[in-house]
């Protein structure tokens, strides 16, 4: 008992750097700027209006939907991508199909910094900048997508194959195995697969300012830094309000879904 005592005491001195830094967060966007800085852990008058002046300042609810619905369409696309691309790496035989995947894995090496010049140029010439399209199909069929292909093709080289050969006794062809079969046992992987992605969405901060140039097409990572005085300084409360919003519903889905994610991160190194 007091050994269980002792390691519960253990971890939760180890979670005091983690989740600290959420806790200042969320109680400093309650302060006045005054004792933002201050060593008080709460706040000495609890104000809510810093969330009000996030509204007022930016159109703040706009840019929630344009991150939301970004992030789901891209973390869609590539769950599809992938779970199509990683099932055809590790299941289908073709001439090349290990260079083919390690010329695939190169994308992981590419700093997207190294990209994003020659891609600005191609989406201004088919006048796409300040759309939304670039940080979706960057993502779905760029380098970002890589990693995805590379946890899904994991998953399926541990399928059993003689899942496959009793299927096609059965009568089923290859696209009925990958939708019958191997699709719906994937669900650990892409789940795993759904969380990073939409993480990685959600936080995407360089693309949207080199593509983007009008408030109402901001996502939240560029709306954060336009919370500031007219003298261009930053207001801190104002924008701690607008970064609890930001963040702190993307903690509780993966609170919530870690398992999930642990799960299926867990069975891409059982077998290749």
């Amino acid at each position: 008992m007091s050994r269980k005592v002792a390691l519960y005491g253990l971890l939760c001195l180890l979670c005091v750097p983690f989740v600290f830094p959420t806790w200042w967060m969320v109680t400093s966007s309650m302060k006045p700027i005054s004792e933002i800085f201050s060593e008080s852990l709460l706040p000495s008058e609890w104000t809510f209006s810093t969330y009000e002046t996030v509204f007022r300042m930016q159109p703040f609810g706009q840019q929630y939907w344009n991150s939301l619905y970004i992030a789901v369409v891209v973390t869609a696309g590539t769950m599809a991508v992938a779970a199509l691309a990683g099932y055809a790496f590790a299941r289908i035989r073709f001439p090349g199909q290990n260079v083919l995947f390690v010329v695939v894995l190169t994308g992981l090496l590419i700093p997207s910094e190294v990209t994003i010049v020659p891609l600005f140029q191609l989406f201004q010439s088919l006048g796409m900048t300040n759309t939304h399209w670039p940080l979706i199909i960057v993502p779905i069929f760029g380098a970002p997508c890589v990693l995805a292909i590379f946890i899904m093709r994991q998953f399926f080289i541990a399928l059993p194959p003689e899942l496959e050969e009793a299927a096609r006794v059965d009568g089923l062809g290859r696209a009925g195995i990958f939708y019958r079969i191997a699709l719906p046992l994937s669900r650990p992987a892409l789940g795993a697969v759904a969380i990073f992605t939409f993480l990685h969405s959600w936080n995407l901060y360089l693309e949207p300012i080199v593509y983007l140039s009008t408030p109402d097409m901001f996502t939240l990572p560029q709306a954060l830094t336009q919370f500031v005085d007219i003298y261009g300084g930053p207001m801190w409360n104002v924008q701690l309000a607008a970064a609890t919003m930001t963040a702190v519903p993307i903690l509780v889905v993966f609170v919530v879904a870690q398992r999930q994610f642990i799960e299926g991160l867990a069975h891409t190194g059982v077998k290749g």
